[in-house]
């Protein structure tokens, strides 16, 4: 059986004895509202334990993030964001106004295993090793689980072979990342005058380190 439903995975919790997702410490809003800028990058603005990104997704629309830090929802959260952050983000939550069927709000959480798998129950994907969203790598860790499973599957000679090999490929790359997750949450927490002169100096130089080793064969 495999199980990829998820950070919050009843896979997860049936067969791994109920084992729950960490919380972070991190409350963060979604939502898509309509592009308004036709460079195709992505922004973020950053507070002292706060941010705020946009990624365009399509030619028509932009993907929005706010983190506010561990506070759980609550009404006034539209107007603080707008008195803390600059545009576009007026912009962006006018698009709540109109529509905001998009808006999902919740917990930012993490899963960490000692295993994978019990027995031949497999879990891939959030459901096994979700993180902190700071790498945007929740998707692209589930779709190489998914080519490395099918390629160890067709190589072994038997399915406990399979998971055994499957996870020892896996693991090193998805506890880097859940290491590199850590090290940029903590990174938010500093004094917005030394953040703001560390990326200054050696903010593409960490990015390009901090990606660096994804660029491998999974």
């Amino acid at each position: 059986m495999l199980g990829a439903d998820g950070v919050n995975s009843t896979v997860r919790r049936l067969a791994f004895d109920g084992q729950a997702a960490r919380d972070l410490g991190q409350y963060a809003y979604r939502w898509v509202a309509p592009r308004v800028d036709d460079e195709p990058v992505w922004s973020v603005q950053l507070g002292r334990g706060r941010q705020f990104l946009t990624i365009p997704i399509s030619a028509e629309q932009t993907y929005c993030y706010y983190n506010d830090g561990p506070v759980a929802d609550r009404p006034g959260w539209r107007d603080e964001l707008a008195a803390t952050f600059t545009e576009p983000v007026a912009t962006m939550l006018k698009a709540l106004d109109y529509d905001d069927s998009t808006l999902h709000a919740g917990p930012n959480q993490e899963v960490v295993l000692d295993s994978w798998s019990r027995g031949p129950v497999l879990l891939i994907g959030d459901a096994a090793h979700a993180t902190s969203p700071n790498m945007a790598q929740g998707a692209a860790m589930a779709v190489e689980d998914a080519v490395v499973l099918a390629s160890s599957l067709a190589t072994a000679g038997s399915i406990a072979e399979a998971l055994r090999g499957y996870e020892a490929r896996r693991r090193p790359r998805t506890d880097w990342v859940l290491s590199q997750t850590h090290r940029r949450d903590k990174a938010t927490g500093l004094p917005p005058a030394l953040r703001d002169l560390v990326m200054r100096h050696l903010g593409e130089q960490m990015f390009r380190s901090n990606y660096g080793p994804l660029f491998v064969q999974p």
